[in-house]
C-alpha cells in the first residue's frame, strides 16, 4: 500500500493550499485548532501580569482564577503591534496588525484567523467562526485579504441552528439556488468591471484588482458553501440555546457563546474561531458594579472605581476558565480538545486608562505547548504579536515563517 505524506501542500496562484487528510495516510492524530478571543477593554496589568519570570512566577488575582489550568497556558508580556496605535480603534488591528488603524487613510489587512481559514477551512464546513458578544466600536477585528470586516454572529441561538439544525430538502435546493444565484451575479458583475479595466489609470487598476480578490473571495465561500449543503449536519445531544437578549447579562452571555463554539470545534464544524467580547458600552449586572465598563476603565487611579472595573474583569477570566475545563473534558484521541486547540485570550489596550496599545496582556492556552510559564520580553522594546501568530500558524500545519509585521517565532 502507497503511504501519502500526512501533509502535502499545493502551491496556486500564489496561495499554499493544504490537501485534506486522506484515509491512505493512515494519519490519526485529531486536527490543530485555532481560537482568538479578543476583549476590548484592556486587562488592568496590576491583576494580570505575573512577578517573575519562567515556570516559578508568581500568580496574580486573574491568574489565581485560572489557578486549576496553569499548566495549560502560558502568560506572555512585553509583546504588542508595531506602529498600532489610534486607542479604542487599535481594536479593528488585533488580528492583522496593521498600523495607524485611526488614520484618515487607513486600509486594514488580512487577519492571521482569515489567513488561517483560507488554508485549513476547506476540510470543515465552516472555513471559520466570526463571534461576538457585546458593544464596541467595530465588533469584530476579523478581516478579508482586502482589509473588509467581516460581519460577526451575536446569536449563540442562532449559530447552533447554522450549526446542528439540517433543514428540508426543499431548503437545502433552494440555499443551493440562491448560492448559485450569487455565483452568477459575480460573474455579471465581473465581467463588467473587466471592460473598464482598460480604461482607468494605474492608481484606479489597483483598486479594480483588490475589488477582484474580493470577489475571488466571494466566490469561493459560495462554492465551498454549496459543496456543503448536501452533507448532513452532525448531531448534538445539547439542545438549542435560547438567547439572553440583556446585555448587562454579559457573563450569561459569554458563557453561552463559549458553549456553542465548544460544540462547534468538537463536531469539527470548524477549525478556527475568532471572537470579540465588547463590554466596554455595558453596564454589567454583576453585584457592586453600578457604572458602565467604559468610564471604570478611565478610573483615573480612583480605587472605588477600580474596585468595579476588577470584577467585571474578573467575570471575564472565570467564563475563560470555564471554558478552558469545557475543552479539557472532551475527550479526543489520546488527549483532549484543548490539548489541539490553541486559545489566544487578549485585548488591543494593556492599560485602558491611558489607551495604551504597547506591552499587551496575552494568554495562550491549549494546543500541546509547553505551558505553565510567564514568557516576559522587553517591556520597552516590545517582541511583535504576529510572532506569537506565526508560532500558532506553524503548529496548525501551515507552512508559513512570516505574518505581518513578524521577525521571528516565540518557543514555548
Amino acid at each position: 500500500m502507497t503511504t501519502i505524506p500526512r501533509r502535502r501542500f499545493l502551491r496556486a496562484a500564489g496561495a499554499l493550499l493544504a490537501l485534506p487528510l486522506f484515509e491512505s495516510s493512515g494519519a490519526s492524530a485529531p486536527p490543530r485548532r485555532l481560537v482568538f478571543i479578543m476583549t476590548n477593554m484592556g486587562v488592568m496589568p496590576r491583576y494580570f501580569f505575573p512577578a517573575g519570570m519562567g515556570r516559578d512566577y508568581e500568580s496574580t488575582p486573574y491568574l489565581e482564577l485560572l489557578q486549576s489550568h496553569r499548566n495549560r497556558f502560558t502568560v506572555l508580556s512585553g509583546v504588542s503591534h508595531p506602529g498600532v496605535d489610534g486607542q479604542h480603534l487599535s481594536e479593528k488591528s488585533f488580528l492583522s496588525g496593521a498600523p495607524h488603524p485611526a488614520a484618515s487613510n487607513f486600509q486594514n489587512s488580512l487577519s492571521v484567523d482569515q489567513l488561517a481559514a483560507e488554508q485549513i477551512g476547506p476540510q470543515t464546513r465552516f472555513s471559520s467562526l466570526v463571534l461576538r458578544v457585546g458593544k464596541g466600536h467595530e465588533g469584530t477585528p476579523s478581516t478579508t485579504r482586502d482589509g473588509v470586516a467581516i460581519p460577526p454572529e451575536a446569536s449563540p441561538a442562532g449559530l447552533y441552528r447554522k450549526l446542528f439544525v439540517q433543514g428540508s430538502p426543499r431548503e437545502v435546493e433552494r440555499n443551493i439556488g440562491d448560492l448559485r444565484k450569487g455565483g452568477s451575479i459575480l460573474d455579471f458583475v465581473r465581467q463588467e468591471a473587466r471592460g473598464l479595466e482598460k480604461e482607468l489609470p494605474a492608481r484606479d487598476r489597483e483598486r479594480l484588482d483588490q475589488y477582484f480578490t474580493s470577489v475571488r473571495e466571494l466566490e469561493a465561500r459560495l462554492q465551498h458553501a454549496e459543496a456543503w449543503e448536501h452533507k448532513p449536519k452532525p448531531a448534538v445531544s445539547a439542545p438549542e440555546p435560547r438567547d439572553i437578549p440583556s446585555d448587562a447579562e454579559v457573563e450569561a452571555q459569554t458563557n453561552l457563546m463559549y458553549d456553542t463554539m465548544r460544540l462547534a470545534l468538537e463536531t469539527d464544524s470548524t477549525r478556527v474561531v475568532s471572537m470579540y467580547l465588547g463590554p466596554l458600552l455595558i453596564t454589567p449586572n454583576i453585584p457592586g458594579v453600578r457604572n458602565q465598563t467604559h468610564a471604570l476603565t478611565h478610573h483615573g487611579n480612583d480605587e472605588a472605581k477600580i474596585a468595579e472595573l476588577r470584577k467585571i474583569e474578573e467575570a471575564q477570566f472565570r467564563s475563560l476558565s470555564r471554558l478552558l475545563a469545557a475543552l479539557t473534558e472532551v475527550r479526543e484521541g489520546a488527549g483532549t480538545l484543548l490539548d489541539e486547540t490553541m486559545v489566544l485570550y487578549g485585548s488591543n489596550l494593556s492599560n485602558a486608562n491611558a489607551h495604551d496599545t504597547t506591552n499587551l496582556p496575552i494568554l495562550l492556552a491549549g494546543g500541546g505547548f509547553s505551558h505553565g510559564q510567564h514568557v516576559a520580553f522587553d517591556r520597552k522594546q516590545n517582541k511583535p504579536l504576529a510572532n506569537l501568530f506565526v508560532t500558532m500558524l506553524q503548529r496548525a500545519g501551515l507552512e508559513i515563517d512570516q505574518f505581518s509585521s513578524s521577525n521571528g517565532t516565540i518557543t514555548l
